[in-house]
């Protein structure tokens, strides 16, 4: 599968049988950042769980989704697997080696394989360097492209690539609009041939006629060079035109991953209900009679979290045992997993993360 028309099926069917090439495995992966006080003498009095064990994988070719609100701990997940952050515990096997246990030397050649694409294309670029200078500087560092003049023609192959003009190679990047730099963005992450892309909310920051521009950029690179994408988005529109998959995450946690349509057709997280709710339908009668879920009160903490299951302050269906246990990360078919206990299937973790009955 190798892009969003090709549907999902063919990924679940190859996770159920354990089938298929996966380029990217996650297993409990967790990123906390300690909270410490002293000036001189700091001690550590807590953490913000920014993630908090989550587990998915990634087949070569597709694209999986990641959606939730701000502050979910998206972006986060996102760079502990590239190795930005050093997660706090867990695996992240990547073309089966697990990034965290590697050393700096084959870390940064596996740097070549994996990259990312920014959410602000105003910040992510050097305004004193030049295009060229700022799409040329991976190959330099990964030392690609043989002398200064064959990476010079390569530079301006990524830019006719991602759609700008290759005479533009000595222009800065406060001479580019916005949909412009996102596209330097791109050229130059595609730089050192990456199987593997996390984008970052890139089009987030972009106007909405720019939005479809780059998506359609995206997916005919994914088509064309046979790249993996982990898409970080909140736009669910977005998402759901772009994804194969679709997880979605809630305070550090991943509370729901199914196929796309599978999703949007039968949300079964009351978290994911609420989402989809939101999202508007362009028809004006079907749009009267949609009713919205609305979430009562704020997003908790991530340094307190609550005990038990992290949605029960704001689930419409509470019940007691979501204050008691944590809901484990269920298969129920298909490849749609859930953590929730309206269904019977779902078992808790104890404090181990060990899965055991809820009653217990």
């Amino acid at each position: 599968m190798t892009n969003q028309n090709s549907g999902n099926g063919e990924v679940a069917a190859a996770q159920e049988t354990g089938q298929g090439d996966v380029l990217l495995s996650v297993q409990e992966l967790k990123m906390h950042f300690p909270i410490t006080r002293g000036i001189i003498l700091q001690r550590q009095v807590g953490s913000i769980k920014a993630v908090d064990g989550i587990n998915f994988e990634l087949m070569r070719g597709e694209t999986l989704g990641l959606v939730g609100e701000s502050g979910c701990g998206k972006s986060t997940t996102g760079r502990a697997i590239l190795q930005l952050y050093e997660p706090t515990a867990g695996e992240v096997i990547f073309e089966g080696q697990d990034l965290t246990k590697i050393n700096s030397g084959d870390l940064r050649r596996m740097r070549r394989r994996m990259q990312m694409i920014f959410q602000d294309p105003y910040a992510s670029l050097n305004p004193r360097m030049t295009v060229g200078s700022i799409v040329g500087e991976p190959l330099e560092v990964h030392k690609i492209g043989g002398n200064r003049r064959e990476q010079q023609q390569r530079v301006q192959e990524l830019l006719e690539i991602v759609g700008l003009n290759p005479y533009f190679i000595n222009r800065y990047p406060h001479e580019f609009s916005g949909g412009q730099r996102q596209r330097i963005g791109v050229a130059r992450a595609l730089a050192v041939n990456p199987s593997f892309i996390v984008c970052d909310e890139p089009i987030s920051a972009l106007d909405v006629s720019i939005q479809a521009q780059v998506i359609n950029l995206l997916e005919d690179l994914q088509n064309d060079l046979g790249l993996t994408y982990l898409f970080i988005a909140h736009d669910l529109s977005v998402v759901r035109h772009i994804s194969d998959r679709i997880a979605v995450m809630y305070l550090g946690k991943i509370v729901e991953l199914a196929g796309r349509e599978e999703l949007y057709e039968n949300p079964m997280h009351p978290y994911t209900q609420a989402l989809l709710s939101a999202v508007p339908i362009p028809d004006p009668q079907v749009e009267k009679k949609r009713q919205r879920i609305i979430l009562e009160g704020d997003v908790p903490s991530p340094a307190e979290p609550p005990t038990g299951c992290n949605f029960n302050t704001r689930c419409p269906q509470v019940m007691d045992v979501c204050h008691q246990y944590e809901p484990a990360f269920t298969n129920l078919g298909d490849g749609h997993h859930v953590a929730c206990f309206l269904y019977d299937q779902v078992e808790a973790l104890d404090e181990k993360g060990n899965r055991v009955a809820a009653a217990a």
